[in-house]
């Protein structure tokens, strides 16, 4: 009995810093010598469970970077219309296409050749997994920059959004219609990353307490219903302790660089080769010599 809770409590543990993006994983690994830097690309899909996620394209889709020595965080994000080669397919396409084509593994695969660089792991997150966090911590406190108003009954799951401009505690609930919501802004696509990199560094912010712990049963269904990943549990439990040595507030967000352009009829994201790799070798390549 005592072996089968000792199981099931490094199980609890492992999970607890799973669940969204692992970034606690992340963390953890800074006192790991074995190399300075950690990458994993987290994709968020729009999609009732991974049973039902095959075709599905990611929503989201987020480079995170660890730099071991000095415990520096970066994310970089890239947008969903950005314009590739995918392998196997003839033509460019938007970068999302690839995990309905082939899931995190061509979608690890694409980004890497696009970014030049070796992905360590990959973490993928249905936003469900989100709203279910949130309400596990009580809600986050953000500042919605506008009103947020949208429906569409025929999405799958539907959408209804909601939201006040101002400060105020989101719910599961609403910080979904935040996280969901991508008319409003002025910028279009590269707006709504913005708005999802401020509400990340909030939720990662008011989740790097101590007292987080105490909660770590109640993660054990959400990790199960909506993340998938190829990071050892092993792993997890053995580094994720070092999470509470580290300032988790100060976070360094870009996005990939470029601007918008229709071919064809269709809306791309192009790119620019020449400022990607000046991001990369600031914030990959520098910091792993």
């Amino acid at each position: 009995m005592k072996n089968q809770n000792m199981k099931l409590f490094i199980k609890y543990f492992a999970l607890f810093f799973t669940v969204f993006t692992l970034l606690f994983f992340a963390v953890g690994l800074i006192t790991e010598g074995t190399s300075k830097n950690m990458t994993f690309l987290m994709m968020g899909i729009d999609s009732k469970s991974f049973a039902e996620s095959k075709g599905v394209r990611s929503d989201t889709i987020m480079l995170f970077n660890v730099d071991r020595g000095t415990g520096e965080i970066s994310i970089l994000s890239i947008p969903r219309d950005t314009r590739t080669p995918i392998e196997g397919r003839k033509n460019k396409e938007k970068i999302n296409h690839s995990f309905a084509y082939g899931g995190p593994e061509l979608t690890v695969k694409t980004v890497e050749n696009l970014l030049g660089i070796d992905i360590d792991h990959y973490v993928v997150v249905d936003y469900q997994v989100v709203s279910e966090y949130v309400d596990l911590i009580g809600g986050v406190r953000f500042n919605v920059p506008m009103d947020m108003s949208y429906s569409d009954p025929v999405a799958d799951p539907p959408l209804k959004i909601d939201l006040k401009a101002g400060e105020q505690i989101l719910d599961g609930d609403k910080a979904l219609q935040y996280l969901r919501y991508r008319k409003g802004y002025k910028n279009a696509d590269l707006g709504r990353i913005e708005a999802q990199q401020s509400f990340l560094k909030e939720l990662i912010a008011q989740s790097a307490k101590p007292g987080i712990v105490l909660k770590i049963p109640g993660l054990y269904g959400i990790y199960n219903s909506g993340v998938n990943t190829d990071i050892p549990l092993t792993k997890l439990a053995l580094y994720g302790i070092s999470i509470f040595k580290y300032d988790l507030s100060n976070l360094i967000s870009e996005t990939l660089p470029g601007s918008p352009k229709t071919i064809d009829g269709i809306s791309y994201y192009i790119h620019s080769e020449e400022k990607t790799a000046e991001i990369i070798q600031s914030m990959i390549e520098t910091n792993n010599q």
